[in-house]
């Protein structure tokens, strides 16, 4: 009650400050988009002010924002830039697992051209073309499943060495997902040249 005015408001600086500690930022860091005029600022800021008039202006401004952020979303996979990219790429794991894979020759990215060459050899019509086409099919096989299970012991033990107390579950399984596609087809796009250490 005979408390001073100023008190109470240290007080009530001092709740604040420790409910919502501030993170201070980086000047030297890029925030990652250009400054906007202040017109362009104003005039969006009043859009997104002004509710929708009717269902039809709320499911346009819907389509739009999706249409931003799956654009965002692509522009991430392409340059590899983690605020934005799917929830299954995101983390510092799947990362280095990205990296593992990119960094190396698998015998599973070169599958889909070997199925194709197999493909065209089990049409003609030899006898012999066919029986060749199919011990490849096998060796292919034979060969992609060895290959994944010595990427996978190895991309394990490497995980478990350099993020021993972060969730590793599923990276593995998604590292050889990826050693399934092509290199110039993955997504997000390889960061690391072949050979590279990641």
């Amino acid at each position: 009650m005979f408390r001073s005015r100023s008190k109470d408001g240290q007080a009530s600086t001092a709740q604040m400050t420790a409910a919502e500690p501030e993170q201070p930022r980086d000047p030297q860091a890029p925030k990652g988009r250009p400054t906007p005029k202040r017109s362009e600022a104003q005039a969006q800021r009043r859009t997104l002010a002004a509710a929708p008039k009717n269902r039809k202006e709320a499911a346009r401004r819907a389509r739009e924002e999706r249409r931003t952020a799956m654009a965002r979303q692509r522009q991430a996979l392409a340059g590899g830039d983690e605020r934005y990219l799917p929830a299954r790429d995101r983390g510092p794991v799947r990362r280095f697992a990205r990296d593992y894979v990119d960094a190396k020759w698998s015998v599973a990215e070169f599958f889909l051209p070997i199925a194709v060459v197999i493909l065209v050899l089990s049409m003609v019509p030899s006898l012999q073309v066919r029986n060749i086409s199919l011990v490849l099919w096998l060796g292919v096989i034979v060969m992609i499943v060895l290959d994944s299970v010595s990427t996978g012991v190895r991309l394990s033990k490497a995980l478990r060495e350099r993020f021993p107390d972060e969730s590793r579950k599923g990276a593995v399984r998604y590292a050889l997902m990826r050693t399934l596609q092509m290199r110039r087809m993955r997504l997000p796009k390889p960061q690391v040249a072949r050979g590279a250490q990641p």
